[in-house]
């Protein structure tokens, strides 16, 4: 990380005019929590669209804040990198956290999490059933299950965890490799269906547990194998859920994502509840390499000309880069 001690005059200048104005430095609070788009940032400040737009402009140009673009949709966060990134996190530092401006913004933030739940557990819900057809979006299913087995390759493995599990197809597919098998999904629906497909397969190392991505229900540092497939586009903090899944890791641990490349299918994000289109292979692996994983294998599954317009699927492998013997000088404070 950058000292800020030796920043450019201009860098802390122009950091410090962007960030000296009321609605600026809540937005460095909101977008320090999480990624959000301008409606969101809208409803949340109750300010009109060009006004909150003017100063994120502001706060870009400045490097307190970052933006990116999917398809019709931007979204802005507070950057983790640079001389203007630590200005910034220096200046959240000083912020009274019971201040009533900024409680108030940060309910108003939890309630536009909460639309965002809500409407993907409405979706959950109504989709369970047939959820595996809705798979056919993309390339070949039978494609992507194979490139997931070949990636993991046939040793046997103590545990596996699989993280959204969905229908139960990924513990299907793989728990005859492992000892032990964990699904966690948070919706009952989807639980329904996957214990029914699990009772159908004969499977008896396996269970379910329903359980936030963002705060696991597992032990940490107990599996040996972490699965993410087709979840992350779903998740308005994937790096977070990367985060989350990389702690259930045992030193040496593997961690599978499997998702979409970037894309322009913009009907997904209403008729699907994707939040978001695809993801390119540095964002992940720049996800993995921040929570300690090395990655192996960066694959891409791209649709043959007889599947038409459907869309490519890229699968990831990172390793834990702890290796076996560090978990004996893992302290309590460390596991906690």
């Amino acid at each position: 990380m950058p000292d800020f001690e030796g920043a450019p005059f201009d860098i802390v200048l122009n950091a410090l005019a962007a960030a000296g104005e009321a609605t600026r430095l809540r937005l460095i609070a909101l977008l320090a929590e999480v990624e959000l788009t301008v409606s969101e940032l809208v409803t949340i400040l109750g300010q009109s669209q060009p006004r909150v737009s003017r100063h994120l402009k502001l706060l870009v140009e400045a490097g307190l804040v970052e933006r990116h673009r999917e398809g019709a949709w931007a979204f802005f966060h507070v950057p983790q990198n640079g001389a203007a990134a630590l200005l910034g996190r220096t200046i959240l530092a000083r912020f009274n956290p019971d201040d009533p401006v900024l409680l108030a913004d940060r309910t108003r933030l939890q309630e536009v999490r909460q639309t965002r739940a809500g409407q993907a557990a409405r979706y959950f819900a109504a989709q369970a059933s047939n959820w595996d057809e809705l798979r056919a979006m993309h390339v070949a299913e039978e494609h992507v299950e194979a490139a997931v087995r070949e990636t993991i390759g046939s040793e046997s493995i103590d545990s596996l965890l699989d993280l959204g599990t969905g229908t139960g197809r990924m513990l299907e597919l793989l728990a005859s490799l492992a000892t032990r098998a964990v699904g966690i999904d948070q919706s009952p629906q989807m639980l329904a269906v996957a214990r029914a497909r699990l009772e159908r397969s004969g499977l008896r190392n396996a269970q379910l547990r329903q359980g936030d991505l963002y705060a696991l229900p597992v032990e940490p540092y107990s599996f040996d194998l972490v699965i993410l497939h087709q979840v992350l586009h779903y998740l308005d903090e994937p790096s977070r859920a990367i985060r989350e899944a990389a702690r259930a890791l045992r030193p040496g641990g593997r961690l599978v994502v499997v998702d979409f490349a970037p894309h322009s299918e913009e009907t997904l994000r209403e008729a699907h509840a994707h939040r978001r289109l695809g993801f390119a292979h540095e964002e992940i692996t720049d996800m993995m390499h921040e929570t300690g994983l090395d990655v192996l294998v960066e694959r891409d599954l791209i649709p043959n000309v007889r599947e038409g317009h459907k869309l490519t699927v890229s699968l990831w492998l990172g390793r834990d880069r702890r290796i076996v013997s560090d978990a004996l000088a893992l302290t309590a404070q460390e596991v906690a």
